[in-house]
């Protein structure tokens, strides 16, 4: 049975602190004061005088509680993004809390909290409306994706041997799609094609990358967990652990050698995209507990729709 707490304060980092019932605190992500939570299951580390969790479930919302405008929130654990999800008046609080915890942190600990003056014009907490337009060439993208279940998303696709118009318009179909359901990263399988190219785009700003046949030649010793989600298991996000830098050498649509050196988000997208040309999906690579947690939500959601 998984923990229920309610969220009474944030911490400098943006996690949401509350109480567990032996009186430690515990910080969960992706809460705001008030919400009154459900920890994931097995998720819970507890230490000395506190301990931390994943959130599994809000199951009464606080009022501070707003719809996160970042897009990147739910694979973000930075404090920026963390912060998104509260009220106006409730991020003021937050940032008084991280500044005082720095001053604290150097050494200046007579200082108490500083004030933080507030903008002549409150931002609204009203979060506008997804674009109709957006959101429709988002679904219809979507259905073109194959999903978890399909036999060509386990299956290790074989390398491109022609580089022709055929090939540089599937690139740029597959370019198309990717911005249009806003994913960051789109495998030839996912579309039902058993080829070992993928695109991919890290940043708004940032062109579009083809890599066909790609090879890892080197990944760091360094490696972090990161939640991550996959067009074709909407809904879904698990943690996976991987290495943070990496180099891959591949070809382009015109069959012209690329050499990509990443890091970050870029690295770990790569790595996602090539795990797709070998038939691996994220729930290969994270935790059986939250793998089987994944797949109880899948099959709820897909009962959800055939009810539907």
């Amino acid at each position: 049975m998984s923990d229920v707490v309610t969220i009474t304060g944030i911490a400098a980092g943006g996690e949401g602190v509350g109480r567990l019932a032996d009186g430690r605190a515990v910080f969960v992500p992706s809460t705001a004061p008030g919400d009154r939570v459900r920890l994931k299951d097995g998720s819970l580390a507890l230490y000395r005088k506190f301990g931390r969790a994943v959130l599994g479930a809000v199951e009464g919302a606080g009022p501070a509680r707003v719809t996160a405008p970042c897009p990147h929130y739910s694979q973000d654990r930075c404090g920026g993004c963390q912060l998104q999800h509260l009220g106006y008046e409730a991020q003021l609080a937050a940032k008084r809390a991280i500044v005082g915890d720095a001053l604290r942190r150097i050494g200046k600990l007579d200082l108490p909290d500083p004030e933080v003056v507030e903008a002549v014009e409150e931002e609204s907490e009203e979060q506008p409306a997804p674009d109709p337009q957006v959101e429709a060439r988002r679904m219809a993208a979507l259905s073109f994706i194959r999903r978890f279940g399909d036999p060509v998303l386990k299956t290790k696709a074989p390398p491109v041997d022609r580089f022709d118009d055929t090939l540089r318009n599937q690139v740029g179909r597959m370019a198309g799609l990717m911005a249009d359901a806003l994913g960051v990263g789109l495998a030839a399988p996912q579309l039902g094609i058993s080829q070992r190219v993928f695109v991919y785009r890290v940043g708004r700003d940032a062109p579009v990358l083809a890599l066909v046949n790609p090879e890892v030649e080197w990944t760091s010793d360094d490696e972090e967990p990161f939640e991550e989600g996959c067009l074709s298991i909407p809904g879904v996000n698990v943690d996976v652990e991987r290495p943070i830098h990496v180099r891959v050498r591949a070809l382009d649509e015109e069959g012209e050698e690329r050499l990509v050196e990443a890091s970050g988000l870029e690295a770990r997208v790569i790595q996602h995209e090539i795990d797709h040309l070998d038939g691996v999906l994220i729930l290969d690579r994270t935790t059986k507990e939250q793998r089987r947690e994944a797949i109880r939500a899948l099959r709820e959601a897909e009962r959800g729709e055939q009810a539907a």
